[in-house]
């Protein structure tokens, strides 16, 4: 897939890109809504000095109001506290406490979890939507899993990929975890986790009926981590939810309602993907120039994403070699040989950067209406 996508890119910037496009970007995610569902971008792994990380809460509440994430939910190490020296809390709840009463007055939603923290099997995994994380502590993780789900909490399994405990780097079932999704013990599992993509991970999903995860799973800072200040982003899992709720994302991780986010790749099952770049993907305005049979044709990406189109139609373009970017928030013009002059145009395109499964990219069609 990265070889795919890579090549994409460096083919597409040997080309000479005229097709018009105007590009606004700043820090702040965002993707429209899709029919029946709000698009909700969260970040549900994220780490304070409460376990291992380097800020305070309020930070991390700070970072996810500058870049407009809608929900948050800072996952401390249960087991692992390398700054109790410095800052002993017996209280596990203590870091989402504080971020809480740092949200006040905003729009941004904070859950309670935590990272159970322990060796390959089951390795790491985060509990959200807690009630108590103290009741989470005991020696035998599968009682830990127990709680959690006494707790109508959701359960993913963080990095399964992670070298630390994977060396070979691929994410696989054990049969531990087999027998924690025999008892109801896990629910999702990250596809995405800082920087890294594991197409294995996103297979585990589809075979074991797993909800998809993106997350920053930070440390440091977002914005040293991500370079937002030259245009990165962190990564997120985009839910759809029926209502900008904690309960409505709950409900919604629960039936496998997302799409995860990174650097310009988005990952999700068709039937959620697929209205996500429906929504995305508009037409504003299609003519012929003067009287040729050249059709010029205005888009506009409503999302964050960058999308990469390769045309997948039996015309040709002007300007471009069969391969068109359209840049986030932004209007891309294209302009298509129609050999004749028509009332309306069909244009499928494969979205090289959007993917239903490991290596399967997707695929639109837009229906031009020629004014």
């Amino acid at each position: 897939m990265n070889r795919i996508l890579l090549f994409s890119f460096l083919f597409l910037s040997t080309l000479p890109l005229s097709a018009q496009h105007h590009h606004t970007h700043d820090r702040v995610i965002r993707f429209p809504d899709v029919p029946g569902y709000h698009v909700l971008s969260c970040d549900f792994h994220q780490h304070t000095v409460f376990s291992d990380g380097s800020v305070w809460p309020d930070i991390r509440v700070q970072e996810a109001l500058r870049d407009s994430v809608d929900a948050i939910s800072l996952t401390e190490h249960l087991e692992y506290q390398p700054h109790q020296a410095d800052i002993p809390h017996p209280d596990r709840n203590r870091a989402y406490q504080l971020a809480q009463e740092e949200a006040k007055g905003s729009n941004l939603i904070v859950v309670n979890g935590s990272e159970i923290t322990r060796d390959m099997p089951p390795g790491h995994t985060n509990a959200i939507f807690l009630t108590d994380a103290n009741k989470l502590l005991h020696d035998d993780a599968m009682e830990s899993f127990r709680e959690a789900k006494r707790q109508g909490a959701f359960v993913f399994w963080n990095h399964p990929n992670w070298t630390a405990q994977r060396p070979d780097g691929v994410a696989t079932l054990t049969d531990m975890h087999r027998k924690m999704l025999a008892e109801g013990l896990l629910q999702g599992i990250e596809v995405i986790n800082d920087v890294n993509f594991s197409d294995e991970a996103f297979q585990i999903a589809l075979d074991q009926n797993l909800t998809l995860m993106g997350t920053s799973d930070i440390h440091g800072l977002i914005d040293w981590n991500y370079l937002v200040h030259e245009g990165g982003h962190r990564p997120v899992t985009l839910v759809l939810a029926k209502e900008r709720s904690a309960e409505s994302i709950r409900e919604a991780l629960f039936a496998h309602r997302t799409v995860v986010y990174m650097n310009n790749t988005l990952a999700g099952r068709p039937e959620h993907l697929l209205p996500l770049l429906s929504a995305c993907i508009r037409v504003e305005s299609a003519e012929y120039e003067g009287n040729t049979s050249v059709l010029k044709v205005a888009l506009r990406n409503l999302g964050d994403s960058d999308l990469l189109l390769q045309n997948q139609s039996g015309y040709t373009f002007h300007h471009d070699a069969g391969i068109v970017e359209l840049h986030g928030n932004s209007q891309t013009v294209i302009l298509v040989k129609t050999r004749e002059r028509l009332k309306s145009v069909e244009l499928p395109f494969n979205v090289l950067n959007a993917f239903t499964a490991p290596g399967k990219a997707t695929s639109v069609r837009l229906t031009v209406e020629v004014h």
